[in-house]
């Protein structure tokens, strides 16, 4: 017991050392706040706790007041398929796997005495029991695009007056002795909020694919917004929201378009989430982040001896990394579906289609791979 004591205090001693947080010869008496001016604090970030529950209770009453009711006036249902006929052993053999090996239908076809074809339409109609309504998938994107939406505008808004929304430069000058701002603060313990409570609602939401690549998601934003708020890198935090969010609603509003069968408005929709990501995640990401905090921070304070500035950039460049990625599926879907007629399929998609078990990636490729099949539809009938 002494041991694992005394490494807690050794950890603890290294993780709030000053060397590990702030630049050469700063020290935590340095920016305590006072009277006069307010500094961050990580015991702030306490808040989002409390905040990340009201904010689930605001979606379920927004996804049932509001979002229900207008998925109910463009006609969508929140009706299930059929169950399937109550069987203990293929119940069981559906827990250890929703889509079983042909090894395995041959297996349960002769144990329960019927064919194959009998075992294979029994998992069908399981998977598909699963399946959650177009109805709830619409209240789901429907809360999703009025956050991402709202935080845009907001972000956009507290930003707009701010030295460091048109110059990156500024982000690092006087570092780190740059005052927290009340909408800064409070820009902050949303999106932190908003996250915590995606990182749980995520058991409850529809299931997808994707879904551990998502929960690690949550995850590193979480990790990235501590890391900046921890070292008063705020600055370059408030950026980094903003133009994540200015490109996750449009993606929202195409998965909308699409569950309201409103084909052309999703095709359109996708066009411009498309352009949206590749300038701001592919061009003023890259180049008004990284490139000022890879090399304006280090050359103005010699930052490189700073654990979170490196920690906390080098999660940035992995982030970039799959901005790259990600994009790059979007775009071969694109290609495939326009040139060959038909939307490849990848394995990391969101198969809503047959309910299995959202960055973004695994939506963003589903909305690319559903917009593309509409775009194949519309030129069939075209040629026809």
């Amino acid at each position: 017991m002494a041991v694992f004591l005394e490494a807690g205090q050794n950890f603890s001693a290294w993780f709030w050392n000053p060397g590990f947080w702030l630049p050469p010869n700063v020290t935590w008496e340095d920016i305590r706040s006072t009277d006069e001016v307010r500094y961050v604090e990580f015991s702030d970030l306490l808040a989002s706790v409390p905040l990340a529950v009201g904010v689930l209770m605001f979606r379920y009453l927004f996804e049932r007041i509001v979002a229900a009711p207008i998925g109910q006036y463009f006609n969508l249902k929140d009706t299930r398929p059929r169950p399937a006929a109550p069987n203990p052993v293929l119940e069981e053999a559906y827990r250890h796997a929703c889509k079983p090996s042909h090894r395995v239908v041959t297996g349960l076809a002769k144990q329960l005495d019927v064919t194959e074809r009998h075992i294979e339409r029994w998992f069908r109609q399981r998977r598909n029991q699963d399946r959650p309504s177009v109805l709830r998938k619409f209240t789901e994107s429907c809360w999703r695009f009025l956050y991402y939406l709202s935080a845009f505008v907001y972000g956009v808004c507290i930003l707009w007056n701010k030295p460091w929304f048109w110059d990156t430069t500024h982000c690092w000058i006087n570092f780190p002795f740059q005052p927290l701002l009340p909408e800064v603060y409070w820009f902050y313990m949303i999106e932190m909020s908003f996250y915590l409570s995606l990182t749980f609602s995520q058991f409850l939401d529809v299931k997808r694919k994707d879904f551990w690549q998502m929960f690690v998601h949550h995850m590193c934003t979480l990790m990235l917004l501590t890391f900046s708020w921890g070292g008063n890198m705020i600055r370059v935090g408030t950026l980094v929201l903003v133009i994540h969010d200015a490109v996750d609603f449009w993606m929202e509003a195409a998965k909308m378009a699409k569950y309201c069968r409103l084909h052309r408005l999703c095709d359109l929709l996708f066009i411009i989430f498309t352009v949206m990501w590749f300038l701001t995640r592919l061009v003023i990401f890259p180049y008004r982040i990284l490139y000022f905090g890879l090399t304006v921070g280090h050359v103005m304070l010699n930052m490189s001896v700073m654990s979170a500035y490196i920690i906390y950039n080098g999660l940035l460049v992995i982030l970039q990394i799959l901005h790259v990625i990600w994009f790059y599926m979007i775009l071969r879907i694109a290609y495939y579906a326009v040139v060959t007629g038909q939307v490849q399929k990848d394995g990391r998609s969101d198969s809503e289609s047959d309910g299995d078990v959202h960055d973004s990636s695994g939506e963003q490729e589903a909305t690319a791979k559903l917009t593309a099949k509409k775009f194949n539809n519309h030129e069939a009938k075209h040629k026809g």
